[in-house]
């Protein structure tokens, strides 16, 4: 449990950082709050040369919720997005989800940035900003860029991300009408077996508009389109619900691990959309 050698930089500019990506390459990684690299460093699943801490980089933090569009910087931690008044009021799903996040020791620390930006499929926010239509700010030597984060994820661990790009913020469009996000896990602080999140507006009775992602149940987030365009024009009963379902499933590919075979996490991934599409039916 001990990591390989390896040197630390703390930088004050985003500059100073991709100055550093470009001199080290592949053998340079930034770090945000840690929780997914330093684990991996210490079970020598990572080696990393020349680590990059970005705590003291200015620019990176604060919640802005303005005219209806909402932005976190990358260092933004889980507990300020539990914690803000401002961005629960605005996007509540967010606050839903931040809470089920591992456990508070991690959430003081753990970032918003370092969830999004490292292509973990078993990560909680990747597959909630696809269901948001976020966008995400990236900074290299080319200046900045935005990337939508339903266009994000290649691979397991795999994004657009170029290795000399940092990112910066995520923002998106305050969401309207009834939100659930849905997760089950194995035991408190596990990521999940499954997890699904919802947006729905309702209009006469009907549903006007819904978004679906799901997480951990492919080799990237999955934002389900035919999912949600099921439950369009519906009044959510059972049969939209079951559409939706047998859409999602279409879309899906887990794959057997220490969370259950395949087969187990279908199931899984059924329960918590109905269970997410009701509780968010009925918050609009």
């Amino acid at each position: 449990m001990i990591p390989a050698a390896f040197d630390y930089y703390r930088p004050k500019d985003m500059g100073d950082v991709v100055a550093l990506l470009q001199e080290h390459g592949d053998d340079a990684r930034v770090m945000a709050g840690g929780h997914s690299l330093i684990p991996m460093m210490k079970l020598r699943m990572a080696e990393i040369a020349h680590l990059i801490d970005l705590q003291d980089v200015a620019g990176l933090g604060g919640i802005s919720v303005e005219s209806g569009q909402i932005t976190l910087g990358a260092m933004v931690t889980q507990h300020e997005i539990i914690d803000s008044d401002a961005l629960r009021a605005a996007a509540p799903i967010l606050h839903e989800a931040a809470l089920q996040i591992a456990d508070p020791q991690v959430r003081y620390m753990g970032t918003v940035g370092g969830n999004v930006a490292n292509g973990d499929p078993g990560n909680d926010m990747p597959g909630l900003m696809q269901c948001l239509d976020a966008t995400f700010t990236l900074v290299g030597p080319d200046g900045k860029r935005e990337v939508a984060a339903r266009g994000f994820y290649h691979a397991a661990y795999m994004t657009d991300r170029d290795d000399s790009e940092v990112l910066t913020s995520v923002s998106f469009a305050a969401p309207k009408g009834g939100y659930a996000y849905e997760k089950q896990k194995r035991k408190i602080g596990d990521y999940a077996t499954a997890a699904a999140a919802v947006q729905i507006e309702k209009s006469g009775g009907v549903c006007a508009s819904a978004s679906i992602a799901m997480t951990n149940l492919s080799d990237t987030p999955i934002w389900s389109e035919t999912a949600g365009a099921a439950l369009v024009g519906t009044k959510v009963d059972d049969a939209a619900i079951a559409a939706a379902i047998a859409a999602m499933q279409a879309d899906i590919e887990p794959v057997e691990d220490n969370r259950g075979p395949a087969a187990f996490k279908r199931h899984a991934a059924a329960t918590v959309l109905t269970r997410a599409i009701r509780r968010a039916w009925d918050r609009a």
